[in-house]
């Protein structure tokens, strides 16, 4: 792998991390409030502990992702892009917020493109 794959691959995994972070612990603070477009307080408060669980499925991809690049194991890291893309692809589409698709599903899709070139 080049160390620009490596790169790509550490950038999505610290994304999903950050996801993680801003998903279970800022859902009700004014940061994930905003970061989310949540409505208001009280939505973010009867939410949370969806948000949690969504941060936690990022916290997975994210060790997923470093547990295969640790590994050099090609074919479960293409798992975890393909899985992140077509996350990034339905947060983008049910929301009509087409910011997920970018932030998502643009830097996994760089990464399975820096694999095969």
């Amino acid at each position: 792998m080049t160390p620009v794959t490596i790169f790509l691959i550490c950038l999505v995994a610290i994304e999903h991390f950050y996801f993680l972070y801003l998903e279970m612990f800022l859902w009700t603070k004014p940061k994930g409030i905003k970061a989310f477009g949540l409505k208001s307080k009280t939505f973010a408060e009867e939410t949370k502990v969806l948000a949690a669980n969504q941060g936690l499925y990022n916290g997975f991809l994210a060790a997923g992702l470093l547990f295969s690049l640790a590994n050099n194991d090609i074919k479960t890291i293409l798992f975890f892009l393909g899985c992140i893309v077509i996350a990034g692809i339905c947060g983008g589409y049910s929301t009509k917020q087409k910011k997920l698709f970018y932030l998502q599903s643009i830097p996994a899709i760089l990464a399975i493109v820096s694999i095969y070139f």
